[in-house]
C-alpha cells in the first residue's frame, strides 16, 4: 500500500508554489500517480452500497437501486484524497478522481447527462469550490456524448454531516427540487453524481424526484462509500 502523504500546509498552497505531488506515494508531478490510482481501483471492488456485497455489473439483484458505480470505500488513501479535494480545495484532484470513477462506469451510449447533487451554497463560498460540479465537468470531458446539467436545486442549506440516520432521511426528503429552467430530455441517461454515500438518503431522494418528473434511465456514480459502525 502507498504511504499516504498528508497535507499540512495552508489549503492548496503547496500546489501553487511547487509541482504537484502524489497524495499516495509523494511522487512529484501528479496529484495522484497512475500507480496509486491503480492501487485504489484494484483494492476496491465495486460494491452495492446497501448490502455491501461485490457488485461488478453495478446492478444488485437483492437491492432496489439504479445501476450504481463506486470507486471504493471511504478509507485510507481514497479518503485522504477526497478530503484534500473537498475541504482543501485542491482542484487538480478533480481530474484523477473523475478518471477513477470513469473506470467504474460501463459504456453509456446515446445522450448522457451528468447531474451533480447540489452543494450547499455557503460551503461553495467558504471553500471557493463546487466540488461535485467540477467533478462532473471533468467526467463529462472524458466522453463526447456526456453533458453536465444543474437539473437539481436545493430547497434548503441544511447540513447533513453529523446528523443521525433518521434526521438525514427527513432532511433529504425535502432537500431537492427540479430546476424549472431546464427541460428533462427523453431517450437520455441521467447520471446522478455524489462524492460520498453514507445513508443514501440524498441519492434516494434525488432519484425519486427525477423519476416523478419523467426520467426513466438513471445511473448512480459515487466516489466513496462510507462504512458506518
Amino acid at each position: 500500500m502507498p504511504n499516504i502523504v498528508k497535507t499540512t500546509t495552508f489549503p492548496g498552497l503547496l500546489d501553487l508554489v511547487a509541482p504537484h505531488y502524489c497524495r499516495g506515494c509523494g511522487h512529484i508531478g501528479e496529484p495522484i500517480c497512475n500507480r496509486c490510482k491503480k492501487y485504489i481501483l484494484n483494492s476496491n471492488p465495486n460494491l452495492c452500497p446497501i448490502c455491501k456485497k461485490p457488485n461488478p455489473t453495478g446492478i444488485c439483484s437483492n437491492c432496489s437501486l439504479p445501476p450504481t458505480y463506486i470507486v471504493g470505500k471511504r478509507t485510507d488513501l481514497l479518503n485522504a484524497i477526497i478530503h484534500d479535494y473537498k475541504y482543501n480545495s485542491v482542484r487538480a484532484l478533480a481530474l484523477p478522481l473523475a478518471e477513477m470513477l470513469n473506470t467504474r462506469l460501463p459504456d453509456l451510449n446515446g445522450n448522457v447527462v451528468i447531474v451533480p447533487l447540489p452543494t450547499i451554497s455557503r460551503h461553495i463560498r467558504s471553500r471557493g469550490l463546487d466540488h461535485t460540479f467540477l467533478l462532473a465537468k471533468k467526467l463529462a470531458k472524458l466522453h463526447s456524448n456526456f453533458k453536465v446539467s444543474k437539473l437539481l436545486q436545493r430547497n434548503s442549506n441544511t447540513v447533513q454531516v453529523g446528523s443521525d440516520h433518521k434526521t438525514r432521511i427527513t432532511q433529504a426528503n425535502k432537500a431537492y427540487k427540479i430546476n424549472p429552467k431546464i427541460n428533462i430530455k427523453k431517450d437520455t441517461t441521467y447520471i446522478l453524481l455524489d462524492d460520498v454515500y453514507t445513508t443514501g438518503a440524498s441519492l434516494k431522494s434525488a432519484t425519486e424526484i427525477l423519476k416523478k418528473n419523467g426520467v426513466d434511465k438513471i445511473v448512480l456514480a459515487i466516489l466513496a462509500l462510507s462504512i458506518l459502525d
